[in-house]
């Protein structure tokens, strides 16, 4: 197969990552609706996580982080950390709009967080994304640095259409949009923070002798 068969192959597949619903995705949407340019910065902050976990796959770093027990300690600590942010909006429903200007880094903060604190994008890329990183090796050091920048950038055009669609319809809609994006965008991340919690909760108790 050549690289560039290769390549398509892989982005295809990539997308069953970049496109699945998920923690980050959720603020994207939130965040998109203050500002059209914030999945851009999302998916900066995402590449951080992103390129030194591709790089720790490729010298062989893969069999960690499929182990049970690392994957239950990133849950339970993803899990709280969405818990805190998804109050965190909620709480904020019931102070005016105006109040609730975010910080200029607070997108790109969120993407390494969203990112780091999910575990199962760490099952993705210890499985699928594993597999993609090896065949991609297979070129060459160079063409495996292509197929990574290639995967982000599939991050960067999913996230930025996103944010953008987001504040269109802040544009039309209004403050109540807003509202409703950050309520919505609440209990998903309080649910996904409960979710990881729970997924994590019976490792960690075997692990505990419990």
């Amino acid at each position: 197969m050549s690289f560039g068969a290769f390549l398509i192959q892989a982005m295809l597949i990539s997308l069953s990552g970049v496109m699945g619903p998920g923690p980050l995705s959720v603020v994207v949407v939130d965040e998109g609706a203050r500002s059209p340019r914030a999945g851009l910065l999302i998916a900066l902050g995402h590449g951080v996580v992103e390129f030194p976990l591709m790089a720790l796959i490729a010298v062989g770093f893969a069999p960690v982080l499929e182990r049970p027990l690392f994957g239950a300690i990133v849950g339970l600590a993803g899990g709280v950390v969405l818990l805190w942010m998804g109050v965190g909006l909620l709480r904020s429903l019931s102070r005016p709009i105006e109040t609730e200007r975010r910080k200029a880094s607070s997108p790109f903060v969120a993407g390494m967080v969203m990112s780091a604190a999910n575990p199962y994008f760490l099952v993705w890329w210890a499985t699928v994304g594993a597999t993609l990183v090896f065949r991609a090796l297979e070129y060459g050091i160079w063409l495996f640095v292509v197929f990574a920048v290639a995967h982000w950038s599939l991050d960067v055009g999913w996230d930025f259409l996103l944010s953008s669609a987001s504040h269109r319809g802040f544009r039309v809609l209004g403050p109540r949009f807003l509202k409703g994006v950050s309520l919505v965008a609440g209990v998903l991340l309080a649910f996904f923070g409960i979710r990881f919690v729970i997924d994590a909760a019976p490792t960690l108790m075997d692990a505990a002798g419990l």
